[in-house]
């Protein structure tokens, strides 16, 4: 396996020259699966730009989206009650709209 640094600002980028073996199997070197923290069994991610390939570890979207919510409340300064209140609002309007009633709580 040969291994070839390509200079970039941060010291990032890496590339390493892998075979492709019989039935498309390939080797992702163990320096890499450490340091990405990648197992057997762990799925990962093949893109096709152009005529190059990237491959990338598999994360699980909700967990990332949690993080972005929870981001976006603390720069908002909206509380998780506060979700839970215009929720309870939201459903009362809902209620109110769909039955046309006047008292809009439907656990009333």
């Amino acid at each position: 396996m040969t291994t070839t640094w390509v200079p970039d600002e941060a010291g990032l980028l890496k590339t390493y020259d892998i075979r492709l073996r019989r039935r498309g199997q390939i080797t992702v070197p163990r320096e890499v699966r450490d340091r990405l923290n990648i197992r057997e069994g762990d799925v990962l991610t093949l893109v096709q730009v152009g005529s190059m390939l990237l491959l990338t570890p598999k994360r699980p979207v909700v967990p990332l989206l949690a993080d972005r919510i929870a981001e976006l409340m603390e720069a908002e300064g909206v509380t998780l009650a506060d979700l839970l209140l215009g929720l309870e609002e939201e459903r009362a309007a809902l209620y109110k709209e769909r039955w046309r009633q006047e008292d809009a709580s439907p656990y009333a």
